[in-house]
């Protein structure tokens, strides 16, 4: 009975010596998305990005500010890829007002994580900023936009600092007012033809105070493409005017996006 009871041991031990023992293997967190791309709207540039590009800077984030020349969407998207191409890995992509439509054309490059939309708009495929328009709510505020000049927009200097920037001091509205980028028409009607949102996590800041994009728009676009919402009073120029709500919604973001 001895030797039987060694030869069933020896058989177990060999059984287990020829047995690949599989530890349990735990999966690394990935880390934050470190790269941000700005992209701002129509009748301003990159410069209005400053207060938010420091506090993200201090934060760690890499930060680079896209110079759209406004006078076509493909010519926007062109120089945001540009952008997008200097960071080495993945990035949040964030835009204000007209730029929203530039990150929803742009914003399809594999190395875009996840949307930013500031008080922008939103428009699905086949839509455009003209189309957009064309269905303002009843009784919303008419931005002050001149006819066209040689093909392009401005708004009315002396009504920009209240229709687009109210609560920024006024030597800065000023600025802006008189600084102002041509908007191109061609920029105003080229439609988005494959909308980013619809495979990529989305955020959208509400202006409540907007007289440019009205809020109700702003929520409609928002709840259609399901972003996670925040709601902040400020104008058009929220992004100016109120720098941390719009830093923290970029962190946001980029939390989510790991």
């Amino acid at each position: 009975m001895k030797v039987i009871a060694m030869k069933k041991l020896f058989t177990l031990v060999a059984a287990l010596a020829l047995t690949t023992w599989t530890l349990p293997v735990h999966a690394t967190e990935p880390a934050p998305v470190k790269n941000i791309v700005l992209v701002h709207g129509a009748f301003v540039d990159g410069s209005g990005w400053s207060q938010v590009y420091r506090s993200l800077r201090s934060s760690g984030y890499n930060v680079t500010m896209v110079q759209n020349p406004t006078a076509s969407l493909a010519d926007d998207v062109a120089v945001t890829h540009l952008a997008i191409s200097q960071h080495d890995g993945p990035v949040v992509l964030v835009g204000h007002s007209y730029g929203g439509v530039v990150i929803t054309e742009a914003g399809t490059d594999p190395r875009v994580k996840s949307l930013v939309y500031i008080a922008a708009f939103v428009p699905d495929k086949g839509e455009s900023v003209q189309t957009l328009i064309a269905s303002a709510p009843l009784g919303a505020p008419e931005p002050p936009i001149l006819p066209p000049q040689k093909g392009f927009l401005f708004l009315d200097r002396a009504k920009f600092a209240d229709s687009f920037a109210a609560d920024v001091p006024p030597e800065e509205a000023s600025f802006m007012a008189d600084s102002q980028v041509p908007w191109g028409l061609d920029a105003l009607g080229d439609a988005v033809t494959e909308p980013a949102w619809k495979s990529k996590p989305s955020w959208y800041l509400v202006a409540t105070d907007d007289k440019m994009i009205p809020p109700p728009a702003q929520r409609l676009m928002a709840q259609r493409m399901g972003a996670t919402v925040s709601e902040v009073a400020g104008s058009h120029a929220i992004y100016v005017s109120q720098p941390t709500a719009v830093t923290e919604l970029i962190k946001q973001a980029a939390e989510g996006s790991k």
